[in-house]
C-alpha cells in the first residue's frame, strides 16, 4: 500500500496531539509536516511538500481561506482537507469552490478521517453526506459575497495591498507599476474585491473598506 505523506496545520497544540495519536494507527499515512498557521505552513513547504494537508480555518497570522488560495497558486496538486468546527452551509460550499478537496468537522472519528485522507489522495475529493447536502444548499442559495469568519473578510494579502492603494486614489496603472504587476492582474484583483465586499464600484469599495475598518486611514 502506497504511503500518503500528510501535513497538519492547526494552532492548538492539544488538538494536534490528538490527531497525531489517531494518525499513528493508520498504516499507510505518514505525518511529514506540522504547522501552527498558514504562514508557518508556507515556510515549511520549502523543505517538504506532503500529498495531503489537514487545514484549520481560524488561525493567527494567516487564516485557512488565505492559505487555500495561496496553496492553489503555488502547489496546485496539493490536496487540502478542511478540519474545523464551522458548520455553515455557505462556508462549506465556498471553500470547496475555492480549492478545498474535502471538509471534515473536528468531531469526526478515526475511521472517517482515514477514509477522507485516502479518498482525496486517490480520487481528489471527499464528500460525506453532511458536506454533500451543505454544498447543494449552498449552490441554491449562492450569492456573490463569500461568507466570513467573525469580522474578517476573506481577502488575500495581495488583495489587501491593492485595496489599500485604491483607497489612496491610485489608478489601476499606477497600482500595477507600484506592485510590479500587469494592469490586467490588478483589474482582476479589483473585480475580486468588488465581489468579496459586495459592492458595485470603486467608491463603494472605499466606503466599505473604511466603514468596516478593513483598512486603517
Amino acid at each position: 500500500m502506497e504511503t500518503i505523506k500528510l501535513g497538519l496545520v492547526d494552532d492548538h497544540n492539544l488538538f494536534r496531539e490528538g490527531i497525531k495519536s489517531l494518525l499513528q494507527k493508520m498504516k499507510n499515512i505518514e505525518l511529514v509536516l506540522e504547522a501552527v498557521s498558514g504562514k508557518n505552513l508556507l515556510d515549511k513547504l520549502n523543505n517538504v511538500v506532503p500529498d495531503v494537508v489537514l487545514l484549520d480555518l481560524e488561525m493567527d497570522d494567516m487564516n485557512g481561506v488565505d492559505t487555500i488560495l495561496r496553496l492553489r497558486e503555488l502547489y496546485p496538486d496539493l490536496k487540502i482537507i478542511i478540519l474545523t468546527m464551522h458548520k455553515e452551509e455557505r462556508m462549506i460550499s465556498y471553500l470547496m469552490e475555492v480549492g478545498a478537496n474535502g471538509y471534515l468537522l473536528k468531531d469526526t472519528n478515526q475511521q472517517e478521517l482515514e477514509e477522507a485522507i485516502n479518498s482525496v489522495y486517490k480520487k481528489g475529493y471527499y464528500f460525506n453526506p453532511f458536506v454533500s447536502e451543505a454544498m447543494l444548499k449552498g449552490l441554491k442559495q449562492k450569492t456573490n459575497t463569500p461568507p466570513r469568519i467573525g469580522k474578517d473578510y476573506y481577502l488575500t494579502s495581495r488583495e489587501m495591498e491593492v485595496l489599500e492603494l485604491i483607497t489612496q486614489e491610485l489608478t489601476t496603472a499606477e497600482i500595477a507599476e507600484k506592485l510590479f504587476l500587469s494592469v490586467r492582474t490588478i483589474e482582476g484583483h479589483r473585480k475580486n474585491l468588488l465581489i468579496k465586499l459586495g459592492v458595485k464600484n470603486t467608491a463603494g469599495l472605499i466606503i466599505k473598506a473604511v466603514r468596516e475598518k478593513i483598512i486603517s486611514v
